[in-house]
């Protein structure tokens, strides 16, 4: 694969995104209650209200304004009532899914401006510094399981490229290069899964998944040898479907671990989270290794919040995060993973609470991967798959999926989610806004990163894509 220049624009998202709780929903549901009681006036103009007993309060009896306006209320508090009780079921039951567009978190929008128009300044002026090469080689995912049934076809944006991931008839998951050698038809936008290939939409030639190779042209005798595209190695597994990213178009050096309790039902799924980081993709894993900034950055409580300008006020001072942090390569055969043992704490008037102490191992799985497995001595166990996915040479798409012990109410592993989600996005407001340094000024305290650094540098190779700018010019 052969990558010469990027031009860096505004994110183009090409991940599939369900339900987003935006507040025009809200509004809408809103509007649906209205809806109801201004719907019983008009209805019931004049007329007697409803009296199943025949002889109730008066204002049930009554014909005209009072009698209408009483359905009204009775419509509208029926109509709360019913949202109300979804939103209960969906806090107690539902798995919680966050996701965030790409400027909604992580800029600080001041001076009238939106969050968008911040992110784009903040975009504008940074300076990105010396960057390693923009896709190391290793996994990622493009979408997860559930979000591709039988038959269907997404488009997707990774790696700087657009790719059509379908679902054969017979079950398999496949990922193609998105757009036709014909003429250029994007496959994913109206095509359609025919068996196991995938139908351009334009003039109907199917392409194999497996090899992506065209086995059928509807008005030709003969189907050219060479007449394909790309097919990208991919595998699914704990409800993600991934593919391999080798600069060479070597074949997959390692596989992604099965986690054996989410293939037996025994752990399920109970919500995700997905942010776009505008960033380069080393800086996120490098975080395992920089314990410094874990004392400094997570001890304030999750009910400071995410906006670092107020996380260290004194009036949430009294609850703290205290935490053990140790960072260390794996030795052969897993060099391609690291660990991060994790040991947190939680204090309240400087008194440790230990029914919330919990134990988590983050085992990084190459560079777009990474198991967080929780331990609890009461409130079980579970699992998070960190994935990053680079989509852009400096946007990553980073998703956080928790599967947890069936046996535990739903409520314990969204919490655990949502207070990870919010520690995770104090990272991203630095992540953002800060810049690459390639030769940092460290202190003896901050030798893992080197350490980090060196390990990292395995996913690179010679020929690895690296960013370089294409300047617009303003010529008359």
């Amino acid at each position: 694969m052969a990558f010469t220049k990027w031009r860096i624009l505004s994110p183009r998202p090409g991940h599939q995104r369900v339900r987003m709780h935006s507040p025009n929903m809200f509004t809408g549901k809103v509007a649906a209650i209205i809806g109801l009681g201004v719907g019983a006036i008009l209805v019931f103009p004049g007329r007697d209200a409803p009296d199943s007993a025949g002889s109730g309060h008066p204002i049930w009896r009554g014909t005209g304004l009072p009698g209408v306006l009483a359905w009204a209320v009775v419509c509208t508090v029926a109509g709360a009532s019913v949202l109300a009780m979804g939103w209960l079921y969906r806090l107690l039951f539902s798995p919680l899914e966050l996701l965030r567009t790409p400027h909604e978190v992580g800029y600080i929008a001041e001076d009238g401006r939106s969050k968008a128009q911040a992110a784009n300044e903040v975009r504008r002026r940074r300076k990105t510094g010396e960057l390693p090469p923009v896709y190391p080689n290793g996994w990622y995912r493009v979408l997860d399981s559930h979000l591709l049934q039988r038959g269907e076809v997404k488009s997707v944006s990774v790696l700087g490229e657009q790719v059509a991931v379908f679902r054969g008839q017979n079950g398999k998951a496949y990922v193609l290069d998105a757009y036709c050698p014909h003429l250029g038809a994007n496959l994913a936008v109206g095509g359609q899964v025919v068996g196991s290939c995938i139908e351009c939409p334009f003039h109907g030639w199917q392409f194999r998944g497996d090899d992506g190779k065209c086995v059928r042209i509807p008005y030709a005798e003969k189907v050219p040898e060479f007449a394909k595209v790309r097919s990208w190695p991919s595998c699914e597994v704990n409800g993600q479907i991934l593919v391999w990213f080798h600069c060479d178009g070597e074949d997959p050096q390692w596989a992604v671990p099965e986690q054996p309790e989410i293939a037996t039902g025994e752990w399920v799924y109970r919500g995700r989270t997905e942010h776009f980081i505008n960033a380069h993709i080393q800086e996120i894993p490098e975080n395992a290794a920089d314990v410094a900034h874990i004392a400094h950055l997570h001890t304030p409580s999750f009910v400071s919040g995410i906006d670092l300008r107020y996380i260290h006020s004194k009036t949430f001072a009294f609850l703290r995060h205290d935490w053990k942090v140790q960072w260390e390569p794996e030795a052969e055969p897993n060099q391609h993973c690291s660990q991060m043992l994790v040991k947190h704490a939680f204090t309240v008037f400087g008194l440790h609470w230990p029914l919330l102490d919990v134990h988590v191992v983050a085992r990084q799985i190459g560079p777009g991967v990474v198991f967080l497995l929780f331990n609890h001595s009461f409130l079980g166990r579970g699992l998070i798959i960190q994935c990053v996915t680079p989509v852009e040479p400096l946007l990553q798409c980073v998703s956080h999926i928790m599967f947890y012990q069936s046996n535990i109410p739903p409520m314990v592993p969204k919490f655990f989610l949502r207070t990870e989600c919010i520690q995770f996005e104090r990272d991203v407001m630095i992540w953002n806004n800060k810049k690459y340094i390639s030769k940092p000024l460290l202190v003896k305290e901050d030798s893992a990163i080197q350490k980090h650094r060196r390990w990292f540098s395995q996913f690179y190779c010679k020929n690895s894509p690296r960013l370089q700018y294409q300047h617009d010019t303003l010529d008359f």
